[in-house]
């Protein structure tokens, strides 16, 4: 159970959650309840003179809001609840030849049975996918590695493959765009290690370098002669940007291929909610808005598809809204990701925060 324990700024650890929003005199925002302090936070409010805050202390319990839920909220709840489109699943034992396969191909690029590996993770991954009809994604069910280049293929490949459902392309797109995505960073085999581990940021030199890695994993999937030129190509183009402001050739929207453009949203966004040691991971709600910023860089018709495949607060799920109440929501708008709809479980009010102008101003925090 979480509780709110005031606390001395000077006493304060990076790691601690704020139970407080700290506002200053021109009423904005400084620092949002259920931020994570760090030391510059800390910092920043001694230098300011703010001598206490508001810490939560203990662990979350979600049976805790269940318990609070009154009457009139569950029946709202119960009467508006509506499941979920299907989510893609992986089984234990799909998820265990999966991470086995994906560390065999990254692994073995010379191997002559690399495309029959490659072939394998992908029809797990189409059979998945079609056995429950997923038309959705929850990233957080797709855990395959605790590797980043592994876990990140195989992520970047399953959002690719539901969105190319999404868009109603033929099986054989959605199997090669899958195959793309798994060996989009193949060819990161041939960075160096020095570069490719480095825990700080690149510099210029080594950046450039590593934006090399589309054009080694193209040559290395095109001389095996076992993988279509779309397959290819997305390898290739999958860091390309619509207005050529991306890489390695700095194409344009007509000369970047369907697959890299579906690829490139995929990549982004799984890269964006990823911890790395040169970054903290960003909540799936903020990069899913940095995703929709980049309406220059990113192809519409592929953001369209993410946008309704992505799941962001599953119903069920107890959300913290801005005007300080706690709500479960009830129902996804595929049309409003960031906006579900929602019942307070206090109150019992309903907030259609997609459809609803009254609930404008409110934000699932």
């Amino acid at each position: 159970m979480i509780r709110r324990k005031l606390m001395p700024t000077r006493l304060l650890e990076p790691g601690m959650k704020v139970d407080q929003s700290i506002i200053d005199r021109m009423g904005r925002t400084l620092i949002a309840r259920n931020s994570t302090l760090d030391e510059y936070i800390i910092s920043s409010m001694l230098s300011l003179g703010i001598m206490s805050i508001y810490i939560q202390d203990g662990e979350y319990d979600p049976a805790d809001d269940e318990k609070k839920i009154t009457p009139a909220a569950r029946k709202n709840i119960e009467r508006l609840h509506t499941e979920d489109p299907t989510k893609v699943t992986l089984s234990n034992s799909i998820r265990e030849r999966v991470a086995e396969g994906i560390q065999y191909i990254y692994n073995n690029t010379e191997s002559e049975t690399f495309a029959k590996a490659t072939a394998s993770i992908t029809d797990d991954l189409m059979d998945a996918i079609e056995n429950n009809d997923a038309v959705a994604i929850d990233i957080n069910a797709l855990k395959t590695s605790d590797e980043y280049t592994f876990k990140h293929s195989v992520d970047v490949a399953t959002i690719a493959m539901i969105l190319a459902k999404q868009q109603g392309l033929p099986k054989q797109d959605i199997y090669e765009i899958g195959v793309s995505g798994l060996l989009h960073d193949v060819g990161k085999t041939q960075i160096p290690l020095e570069i490719l581990n480095k825990p700080g940021r690149l510099d210029d030199n080594e950046f450039a370098v590593m934006k090399q890695h589309s054009v080694f994993g193209y040559h290395m999937i095109k001389n095996k002669g076992e993988f279509s030129e779309q397959i290819c190509l997305g390898v290739l183009q999958h860091h390309e940007k619509i207005n050529g402001s991306g890489y390695p050739l700095g194409c344009n929207a007509s000369q970047i291929s369907s697959y890299a453009k579906i690829l490139s949203v995929a990549d982004i966004y799984d890269a964006l909610v990823t911890e790395r040691p040169y970054k903290k991971a960003f909540s799936q709600r903020d990069a899913v808005e940095m995703i929709m910023s980049m309406t220059e860089e990113l192809d519409m018709t592929a953001m369209k598809s993410f946008l309704e495949s992505m799941i962001l607060y599953p119903v069920d799920t107890i959300v913290e809204l801005s005007n300080g109440e706690k709500a479960k929501v009830v129902k996804n708008n595929p049309h409003y990701i960031l906006r579900p709809t929602v019942v307070g479980i206090i109150s019992g009010k309903i907030y259609d925060l997609g459809e609803d102008l009254t609930c404008a101003n409110i934000i699932i925090l």
